[in-house]
């Protein structure tokens, strides 16, 4: 029972309506692409400092572009995935530049 100066607390629920409104922000994309030829990752980490690759922890090497920033992992048989970038037209340009680099570690 509510003495003085207290409020009594209703048994029924409160039905309360909220007008959510969410606010959308794309924050990151992750794209696979296949090459569709073989990469000599050793080669490519050799020559190209922005690419780390040691295959006794993980077979892929992993290509961290700086501007616009993405992180590509890239496997021999030219399977990559992107990752990092927060526009279409960002991807873009990154799968362009890195295919241009790769593109001279290809092997026969």
């Amino acid at each position: 029972m509510a003495g003085k100066g207290e409020k009594k607390v209703s048994d029924k629920p409160v039905k309360r309506v909220l007008n959510l409104k969410p606010v959308i922000k794309i924050q990151n994309i992750v794209v696979s692409a296949d090459l569709h030829a073989t990469v000599d990752l050793y080669a490519l980490s050799k020559n190209v400092r922005e690419v780390d690759y040691e295959p006794e922890q993980f077979p892929g090497a992993i290509f961290r572009i700086k501007e616009p920033k993405a992180v590509i992992i890239l496997f021999k048989n030219g399977k990559l995935i992107c990752t990092g970038s927060n526009t279409e037209a960002n991807i873009k340009k990154v799968l362009d530049y890195a295919t241009k680099v790769i593109s001279r570690y290809v092997i026969d």
